[in-house]
């Protein structure tokens, strides 16, 4: 059953966003945007590259079956799974490959994308998403680029020198991207990249705050 504000709430658009990772000597490297201060949604915020998906990411792609068939086993708990997932999961990879490369340049494979996290903007904001994450690991022959308007600027950085320079206070980051980063800093940089079943994370009204309370007061007691 649902309550008013949950009958009212702005429906969560879809969208895809990747996480293009790299090994380096120095360890693992994530591709991040710095998004412009102005912007109406995720203002001045370190994202990874991604936005809302299209009408056009629903005409019919070239994707393999069994590619289909494993994403949307992936996805099967989230708001695309049931008897048609194989098209969400096929709009929602069209919309990642398609983001990837107006902002990166970069033409991913298909193959190379892999089902990793689903969360949903609470439902008391005005702009919400449902997003899909996916990891990939570019080979050293791809190569990014900065090539969007909508963030000042783009470039690799350590999973851990993000999340310093955000408990210095020199970076902003949402909930999401802050809890992946999190992931990849545990899982070390020899980890391989395997699919894992996708549970969506919704947070509720008032969670966002709870979060970064408890990060501060995690931050305050490693000082």
């Amino acid at each position: 059953m649902h309550n008013a504000s949950e009958s009212t709430a702005t429906p969560a658009r879809e969208a895809a966003s990747v996480i293009l990772l790299r090994d380096h000597p120095d360890g693992r490297l994530v591709f991040v945007q710095h998004r412009v201060a102005s912007m109406d949604f995720a203002a001045g915020m370190v994202v990874f590259p991604g936005g809302r998906v299209d009408p056009a990411d629903s005409v019919d792609r070239d994707f393999p079956q069994q590619l289909l068939a494993e994403h949307a086993s992936a996805w099967t708990h989230t708001s695309i799974g049931g008897d048609n997932a194989g098209a969400g999961a096929a709009r929602i990879l069209s919309a990642a490959l398609r983001e990837v490369l107006e902002e990166t340049g970069v033409a991913l494979p298909a193959a190379t994308l892999t089902p990793w996290a689903n969360w949903v903007t609470p439902s008391n904001l005005p702009k919400r998403f449902d997003t899909f994450f996916y990891v990939t690991i570019l080979p050293a022959n791809l190569e990014p680029l900065h090539q969007t308007t909508e963030a000042t600027h783009s470039g690799w950085m350590r999973p851990e020198d993000i999340l310093a320079a955000e408990d210095r206070g020199e970076l902003k980051l949402m909930p999401p991207t802050l809890v992946l980063l999190d992931e990849l800093v545990a899982m070390g940089p020899a980890t391989r990249i395997a699919p894992r079943p996708v549970h969506p994370v919704l947070p509720q009204p008032g969670d966002d705050d709870h979060f970064f309370r408890q990060r501060l007061a995690s931050r305050s007691a490693r000082e």
